[in-house]
């Protein structure tokens, strides 16, 4: 049988900026993707046992040879893999399930509610849509997922329909600020800094966070498709749960590798800004998001940042410590809507700010 080709009919089939990949899927008439979706992609990843799971209770643990272990293996995973599997953290399971239900409730609503906060400018608190992404080829690409986004912390912001999702976000994101700190205030005892410098140097009072659900809908070519390219993450610690669909692929060693969980864990990647504040011993790491023909994926994502107003650059005890700075400071909310208005493919947004030897 002839492999299908990616579709350029019927004309109903063809998704606008003002559409949703959602509807596109659920279209009886869909037997092969649009041609803008065409993405040239190798979507294979390897499974590997050996993607660290870090169990943040020996955190607390008052054995301190268990606490020293821990600490070592949070080390070695920021630094060789950028990313790691956190169990026993302390977020109800059913505050969990609890935002996933609302996500997915959130994209059952009708396309006008969601157009409401199509994305006019980075800096609009919330937003919403399908999304595309220009390949360093200069080609448009449409993504095969919908997304919605929405600034929480330090002010909040959350769409109002439905009306559950807002106060789930509230929780959750508090939730994941005492994670968050607490991850930190390790990852410094890691990096030899005084407790607090982390704190204070970004301003964690006011930390910048941002809640991010997508919608992968079963796609009929997921080897066609892609729902997000390789890329990396603003901020320090970006946090990931899902449906139970897999379909997050991380590059370690130049090799893509599938990031299956156990229930109730969260995928967590070490984000740009740790990279810099770290002068590039923890390293950002490139991750995309592939889908499939069978089910519909959902994750929930949450990017955790320095405040908004911190100038972030390599800390200082640890430029002293190399003998220079290997990254330029900048803003960090300047970094992040630079980077949300950059939507070409890959990692340039960290690459500008490495100085060169």
């Amino acid at each position: 049988m002839a492999a299908a080709t990616a579709s350029t009919e019927p004309s109903s089939n063809i998704i606008t900026d003002n559409s949703f990949v959602k509807g596109l899927a659920e279209s009886s008439t869909l037997q092969s993707i649009p041609s803008q979706f065409t993405f040239a992609n190798d979507s294979r990843g390897s499974h590997s046992d050996s993607i660290p799971i870090i169990d943040f209770s020996l955190l607390t643990s008052p054995d301190p040879d268990q606490r020293a272990k821990l600490l070592q293996d949070l080390d070695k995973a920021c630094r060789e893999w950028g990313f790691f599997v956190l169990v026993n953290h302390g977020i109800p399971e059913t505050l969990m399930k609890s935002i996933i239900d609302a996500s997915l409730e959130y994209f059952e609503l009708p396309e006008e509610d969601k157009l409401r906060y199509k994305a006019k400018s980075p800096s609009d608190p919330i937003k919403s849509g399908s999304g595309s992404v220009i390949t360093t080829a200069n080609h448009k690409i449409h993504l095969w997922r919908d997304f919605v986004k929405s600034y929480v912390h330090p002010e909040f912001h959350c769409p109002d329909k439905p009306q559950i999702l807002r106060d789930i976000v509230y929780e959750f994101s508090e939730k994941y600020r005492s994670l968050l700190r607490k991850l930190l205030q390790a990852i410094g005892e890691n990096l030899g800094l005084e407790e607090g410098y982390i704190d204070e140097a970004l301003k964690l009072d006011s930390c910048f966070q941002l809640y991010a659900a997508n919608f992968y809908p079963p796609c009929p070519q997921p080897d066609q498709a892609i729902g997000i390219p390789a890329h990396t993450d603003h901020g320090l610690l970006t946090f990931l749960i899902h449906n139970g669909v897999a379909g997050l692929q991380i590059q370690h060693d130049g090799e893509w590798f599938d990031t299956n969980s156990p229930q109730n864990s969260i995928l967590v990647n070490t984000a740009d800004h740790l990279e810099i504040f770290s002068n590039g011993r923890y390293k950002s790491v490139k991750h995309r998001a592939v889908v499939n023909s069978q089910a519909t994926r959902i994750s929930v994502v949450m990017a955790n940042g320095a405040a908004p107003d911190a100038i972030v650059g390599p800390a200082g005890p640890l430029v002293d410590r190399d003998g220079r700075a290997f990254y330029r400071p900048m803003k960090f909310i300047e970094y992040v809507e630079t980077m949300l208005s950059n939507t070409v493919d890959g990692k340039g947004n960290l690459e500008c700010l490495k100085i060169q030897d």
